[in-house]
Formats: structure tokens, C-alpha cells, sequence
């Protein structure tokens, strides 16, 4: 039967009655606070039933889901159920489907399930997810599986707040790549770096188009899990058993490398839905992303690596399968970084767009990143490439064409029945990707969730989205509620799934049919990436009232204030010949800084700014603002300061508003040019955090009053530096400095 049609059936069971439903299945889950130690400390985190990760749910396709929520936290939650089908107000995200489950209540959830296959669910509230709120959801088929199942749930973990991770995040601060530098030769890609690798020339053409470090990975994690584990066991195994591994990537942000010591790896199934078998030798998967896998124990005596790597190549996670003598799966060798670097130059333009080749990628099928992998292109840089063209795509970026490991993608996978959708008047849109890794803000088509309306479609209708991703991060892409085709060269066989990774410069196409109510959710599954604005609201029209959400504009004034957040920086050198420091207080658009720097001695005096703006562009490069300007120097009777354009002052107490705009230049130099109510004009460029090294940054700044400043910092940790600098109106000073 067509899935649709099997799927539709499915709904109108949902709609018309829940006792067809074969059994009702009842689970009590109890959240609550805890202490974990996953890696050297102590930490608050969140359990279910006093574990993470939260219970592994079985059902049977027909039961009835009854699971009781006992929210014993000091603050809200809630649950999403990742994958499936079901009502609209038992999705799960709090105020747009679901309300949210306060401090010390008990939501119960209720739907029948009308599918089958492996699925997981979690926290859609801030950053619960990330601190252990992740779990399997597992529905067999009504005939019994022929094949041993385990189920492998990958997880990361920080021992920094989850809060602190978003905040550090939106003011482009380094420390992840500082401590993936101790890890992995080269993460920080500093001039220093730069120069041992022989690449110094690409790492200034990466400053003069205005980007930051290649990464491939926002975060640093201390840890990542199986099952909550470092390493997991299933020992029951034997030689010759076939083993359905149910693998969930149920990480906050991390995307895995996945091997097996054993042999091959045949991909039967991705988010819950079959696919004809798939012989590989290893996959990506993606935030968020479900494959189940068929492996073999080959031998007796051995427990075989099943290997999980995170993308960044930091650190990774093992399933031993079988038992006796561990069997190593091949490590992944440290990226290429500065090959990775040249690959971006050659593909960003001036402006900060793609190259529009991208037009020409998809599926997965060509990797940008491959130039990194030292397993597919060599050990050694190889600094004889040749630029790219169209033509050479193929076999420049291809990793199934460049070497004899075979790579999953998305071109391979094919349905086992049809997936065609019925015939419907059809609704295309168009989605680009967009992001600024300095500030932090993803968004689509250049605007957040709370900045865009709701996009209505028509029950009956079928929509077709058009994806391209136009920014340098993967993004995991995620449709609530609804299974998509992704269009491939299977046709009428396209897979089906409900999440869809699509890498840099790619173009991709979905499509779905509009058979629900309600509002749905689609978004970026990288927590920090969702949580900054990566998403679309999906609204049928005409659909009943929710009974869960009363007052639906009010709820929706909160959903929208996730991306609307502001975060707070802090930063104060305290030096031997004074004290200066700045403040910001931003979120998306929007920013407030104070600046301000206080001599010890009577002729140093002091002066502070304060600028309110808001950022406009893609690129977030031009910020204009409004702001004052205190200034106090003792004058000496016969002094005079003067800048370069004739204006001079003789007072000793100035305070002024002023109105100007600043502008980033290439190597990421800030322009600021300024007026103030006494006529004043002042330019000034300004460079922070200059990587000379791993750890040492410089900052320098010159005006047209004829200040300037020079500095260097050497980092200790994420919040003390050590510090020196020269002011051409405070002399030389050295000290330590605080940021938060």
C-alpha cells in the first residue's frame, strides 16, 4: 500500500476514535534535579526516573501511548515526541502545540500510535535537553522482529552550563577551540599555527573575507555518551548473530562518525522508516538523526568496536558488541584544518554568499569538508590542488569517488514502497539558510522564528520546500508532525524521514503532504542553532481551537522569546596604570554597549561610552547606534588637544551625545565613525583578539584624536588573562584580566 494512504488511514483513526487502538501502554515518568559526573566534576543535571538517558519506551504499533509526566523540578518542562505522528496538542512544544508542564504538576499524554520503527523523545523547553532530558521511543511491528535488537542512544555532555555555552556562543568567544587546541593539533588555527603548517597566506585570506577559525563543531564537549556511557557493553551477543543496532543521535549539537570493528554496516532503516538495504562502510549521522543498522559478530572471543566519533574529531564513544578480546575499530586521524580554511576561501565571497555552485550539490553526495579527512585525500597538505570548477566537482569533493571507504548518503537510500505523493495542488517555497558565526544569529532567509509570520498551508495540499544551505555549519533539519520525501533519484521510491542534514552549499528538495491541524514546528535540531532563531512555523488554516493553549497570541509572545534573548558580556582589565573594561547587553539584532577606562593618576582622568544599535545585513557587519560620551582630563593651561581634521578642546569635563555607525572591514577590523552634539567628528578602526597563538591575543586601536592602543593577553582560562597593553593617554600597564 502507499505509504501515504496507509498513513492517512492511520490519522483518521487518530481523529475519528482512539479504541482501535489494541492496548493502552502506561509509563510514569518522574523529572527531577540531580548530580551526575560524567567527566572529572560534579554537575546538576536532569533525570527521568533517576537516570539519564530517560527510560527506553516499548510500544507496539496500535497500542494507545498513556505516559504521565511528574514534573518535579523547580522550573517548567516539557516532552516532545520525536517522530511521530499524532494530535497536534500532544506534540509536545510548549506554547505552540502543547502547554508546558509547570513546577510540581502532572501532564498525562495520550495518542494512539499509528506507525512503527525506532524514534526518541526529549525536552523542547530551552536547554533542557542538553543536561539529560533524551530518551529512546521504541514501537515494534505487530509481527514479532526476526533479529537480537540493542539500541544506542549518543549523547554529548559539557560541564559548562548549558546557559553559559549559549552565551559564550553569541559573544564569539574561543574558549571550545582553545581546548580542542590541547586535544587536536592546530583547532585554534592561530597565526602561529598557521605559519607551522605553512599556511599563513590562506589564514590572511581567511581574515581578509571577514570569517573567524574553521570549525567544524560549535561546542566543546568534556564527554559523549552511549546509553550514558563512555563506553557500553552488550556482551550477549555471539559469533554469527545478526544484530539490529536502533542507533539515536540524541546530542544537543554533536553530529558521529559511526564504524564497526566487525566489517560492514547495512543501513535498513533512518527516522523509523524502512529503506532497501544499504551496505556501507560507515556513515555520518546527524543531531537528531535515527538509523537502524544490521551488523554481524564474525568471531567468538571478541567483543567488536562499534565506534561513534564526533565530527570534530575530539573525542568518541564505543558499543562493544559480543565478548572477550576487544577489537579496535580504526581511529579517525585529526582534520586538516588549514585544508579546510583554503576550501572556505576559494568558496566564500566578499559579501560573505556562497559560491553559487552550490546549486549544483545535494544529498550529501559531495562533501566540502573531504579535504580534511586524512583518511580519503593523504596525510600531507597537499598545497597543488586546483582551484574548483563545476567540472571537478564530482571528483574533487566526492569521498565514494575519491577513495574505497564507502560513505553513506542520501542518494543511496531508497524506499521499499512508494512514497509518491497523492495527487494535490502543490505549494513551493523556497528556504535559504542563513548565519553569522561572530554574532551567533541562524536564520532562514535572513530572518528568526519570532521575525517572520507563520506560514499557512491548506489541508489537502501538498508542499514542496527548496533548501539551500548558504552558510559553512550542517544544519539538521527538522519537520514536526509529518514525514517528508526527500526528492532523489529513486523518484517515486525517494526515502521517507523527518529529519534532513544538509551540508554547506547544498541544494535539497522536500516535500509533503498536508494532511494535519494545528501549528508544527520545523527547525534547525542543533540545540544552540534553534534556540538563536533556525526555524519556520507551519500553520494549517482553519484548524479548531488548541485546548491547551487559551490564549494562543500570548503563548506564541513566548515561544518567540527565545530567539528574542539577550546575553550579557562582561570584561575588565585591571592594570598597573589603571582600570578598563567594556559591557554589552545584545540578543539578535539588538545590542547595548558600555565602554569605559579610569587613570590612577590625576592627568590620566577617565572617559566612558555608551552606544545603543541595532545590526543590519546578513552579515551583521553595519551597526548603527545612538550613544553619550563622558571624557574627564585635567588641562594644563596652555594645552590644547586636537584631532586630525582642525577640531581641538580645552575643557576638562566633556560629555556629548553622539550618533554614528560602525562598520567591520576586512580582517575583521571595526570601522566606527561618529558625530557628537558639539560638532565633533571621530574615526576609529579597532581590532580585538588577534590569534597570535593559541592562547596569546592582541588588540589594536587608533583614532582621529590621536589615540591609540596596543595589547596583548594571555589567556589562562575561559574567565582570567594575563595582560599588558600601552595608551597613548594612560602609558604602559600590565595586570590580569577578568570576561564573563
Amino acid at each position: 500500500m502507499n505509504y501515504f494512504k496507509h498513513m492517512i488511514f492511520g490519522i483518521a483513526a487518530i481523529l475519528c476514535n482512539y479504541s482501535f487502538a489494541q492496548k493502552k501502554v502506561r509509563y510514569d515518568l518522574y523529572v527531577r534535579d540531580t548530580v551526575v559526573n560524567f567527566a572529572g566534576k560534579e554537575k546538576k543535571a536532569y533525570s527521568v526516573n533517576g537516570q539519564i538517558p530517560m527510560p527506553e519506551l516499548h510500544f507496539t504499533e496500535g497500542d494507545t501511548a498513556e505516559i504521565y509526566i511528574h514534573n518535579e523540578l523547580q522550573t517548567e518542562t516539557s516532552i516532545h515526541w520525536h517522530g511521530l505522528i499524532l494530535p497536534n496538542e500532544q506534540d509536545g512544544v510548549p506554547y505552540l502545540t502543547t502547554a508546558p508542564i509547570k513546577a510540581g504538576t502532572t501532564h498525562i499524554y495520550k495518542f494512539p500510535l499509528v506507525q512503527n520503527g525506532t524514534y526518541w523523545y526529549h525536552s523542547h523547553t530551552k536547554l533542557q535537553e542538553q543536561v539529560g532530558m533524551y530518551g529512546a521511543f521504541i514501537i515494534h511491528k505487530k509481527k514479532k522482529q526476526e533479529l537480537p535488537e540493542y539500541t544506542m542512544v549518543l549523547s554529548d555532555w559539557t560541564n559548562m552550563k548549558p546557559f553559559e555555552v549559549h552565551r559564550r556562543l553569541h559573544n564569539a568567544n574561543d574558549w571550545s577551540a582553545i581546548k580542542k587546541a590541547k586535544i587536536q593539533k592546530g583547532a585554534a588555527q592561530s597565526y602561529a599555527d598557521a605559519i607551522a603548517d605553512k599556511s599563513l597566506g590562506i589564514k590572511l585570506m581567511n581574515e581578509w573575507k571577514r570569517m573567524l577559525a574553521m570549525d567544524v563543531s560549535d561546542v566543546y564537549y568534556d564527554k559523549f555518551l552511549t546509553n550514558g556511557k563512555t563506553e557500553d557493553e552488550a556482551s550477549q551477543f555471539k559469533a554469527g548473530d545478526k544484530i539490529r543496532l536502533r542507533i539515536i543521535n540524541g546530542s544537543s549539537s554533536t553530529y558521529f562518525w559511526l564504524k564497526y570493528a566487525g566489517g560492514k554496516i547495512n543501513v535498513v532503516a533512518s527516522d523509523g522508516m524502512d529503506v532497501e538495504p544499504v551496505e556501507v562502510d560507515r556513515l555520518i549521522i546527524a543531531v537528531a538523526e535515527i538509523y537502524d543498522v544490521v551488523v554481524t559478530i564474525p568471531s567468538d572471543s571478541t567483543a567488536f568496536e562499534f565506534l561513534a566519533t564526533s565530527e570534530d574529531r575530539i573525542r568518541n564513544t564505543s558499543l562493544w558488541l559480543g565478548s572477550g578480546v576487544k577489537q579496535l575499530a580504526s581511529p579517525l586521524e585529526p582534520l586538516k584544518y588549514f585544508e579546510g580554511m583554503k576550501m572556505m576561501n576559494g568558496m566564500i565571497n566578499m559579501d560573505g554568499n556562497l559560491d553559487d555552485m552550490g546549486m549544483n550539490m545535494s544529498l550529501q553526495q559531495m562533501d566540502m569538508n573531504v579535504v580534511m579527512y586524512p583518511e580519503i585525500t593523504g596525510r600531507k597538505n597537499d598545497r597543488n590542488t586546483k582551484e574548483h570548477d563545476h567540472s571537478q566537482m564530482e571528483n574533487q569533493y566526492n569521498s565514494n569517488a575519491l577513495s574505497d571507504i564507502v560513505t553513506l548518503n542520501y542518494s543511496m537510500l531508497r524506499s521499499p514502497t512508494k512514497t509518491k505523493l497523492p495527487d494535490a495542488p502543490t505549494k513551493i517555497l523556497n528556504f535559504t539558510f542563513t548565519g553569522n558565526m561572530n554574532r551567533y544569529v541562524w536564520s532562514i532567509n535572513n530572518k528568526t522564528v519570532s521575525e517572520t509570520d507563520k506560514i499557512m498551508i491548506k489541508k489537502g495540499e501538498n508542499v514542496r520546500i527548496i533548501l539551500y544551505n548558504n552558510s559553512m555549519m550542517r544544519h539538521p533539519m527538522h519537520l514536526h508532525g509529518h514525514f517528508f520525501r526527500i526528492v532523489n533519484k529513486h523518484g517515486d521510491y525517494s526515502p521517507l524521514k523527518n529529519v534532513l542534514d544538509i551540508m554547506p552549499m547544498e541544494t535539497d528538495t522536500i516535500e509533503f503532504a498536508a494532511t494535519e491541524s494545528g501549528d508544527w514546528f520545523f527547525h534547525c535540531h542543533i540545540l544552540y542553532h534553534m534556540m538563536s532563531g533556525m526555524g519556520r512555523i507551519f500553520s494549517y488554516e482553519n484548524s479548531p481551537p488548541n485546548p491547551q493553549l487559551p490564549d494562543p497570541k500570548k503563548a506564541l509572545r513566548k515561544l518567540y522569546r527565545d530567539d528574542r534573548e539577550f546575553h550579557f558580556m562582561f570584561e575588565n582589565d585591571f592594570a598597573s596604570n589603571g582600570n578598563d573594561g567594556e559591557m554589552m547587553y545584545m540578543n539578535t539584532r539588538w545590542k547595548f554597549q558600555t565602554e569605559w577606562r579610569l587613570g590612577y593618576m590625576n592627568e590620566h582622568g577617565y572617559e566612558a561610552e555608551a552606544h545603543f544599535g541595532r545590526y543590519f545585513g546578513k552579515m551583521q557587519w553595519l551597526f548603527p547606534y545612538v550613544g553619550f560620551d563622558w571624557r574627564y582630563r585635567k588641562m594644563h593651561s596652555d594645552e590644547i588637544e586636537k584631532n586630525i581634521f582642525g577640531q581641538y578642546n580645552t575643557k576638562d569635563l566633556r560629555s556629548a551625545l553622539c550618533f554614528g555607525v560602525q562598520y567591520t572591514l576586512p580582517f575583521m577590523v571595526v570601522a566606527d565613525g561618529r558625530i557628537d552634539s558639539d560638532g565633533k567628528f571621530r574615526l576609529q578602526l579597532m581590532r580585538e583578539d588577534i590569534p597570535l597563538s593559541k592562547r596569546l591575543r592582541m588588540s589594536l586601536m587608533y583614532n582621529s584624536d590621536l589615540e591609540y592602543m596596543g595589547g596583548l593577553k594571555y589567556i589562562l582560562s575561559k574567565t582570567f588573562a594575563l595582560s599588558a597593553h600601552y595608551d597613548s593617554d594612560m602609558g604602559f600597564g600590565g595586570g590580569f584580566t577578568f570576561t564573563y
